[in-house]
């Protein structure tokens, strides 16, 4: 099968076959229905790491964070402040001040994120 997702205990077990010659690799490779590049990959993971999954970085998932939580903090002051700010003029700043150079919609996805909406801009 393409593309299908293999169970780790299937992976375990085709390795333990192959480990000990208990069947012939052929007949591990029609019976678990996968190639002998994916089995390879799997006994690499195994003989390298002791498991047959690839452990995944939770901190690299998504896209990477631009503005630290000084930079944010930072930037809710300023609408504290003076809550007419315009976006760009935000972005002028954090240039400035902060010597961050991001887009303007990265500006706008924090604050939203920070909570600030253009509702509480209108009550501040």
């Amino acid at each position: 099968m393409v593309f299908c997702a293999i169970s780790c205990d299937v992976k375990l077990a085709a390795i333990h076959l192959y480990e000990h010659s208990l069947v012939d690799f052929l007949d591990i490779l029609e019976v678990c229905d996968m190639s002998s590049h994916t089995f390879y990959q799997i006994l690499k993971l195994w003989q390298e790491m002791g498991d047959v999954v690839k452990l995944l970085d939770k901190n690299k998932w998504g896209w990477p964070c631009l503005l630290d939580c000084e930079d944010i903090k930072y930037l809710v002051q300023l609408i504290h402040q003076k809550p007419d700010y315009f976006l760009n003029e935000l972005l002028h700043l954090l240039q400035t001040n902060c010597f961050i150079s991001i887009h303007f919609s990265v500006i706008h996805q924090e604050l939203e994120c920070a909570g600030m909406s253009c509702k509480k801009l209108k009550s501040i």
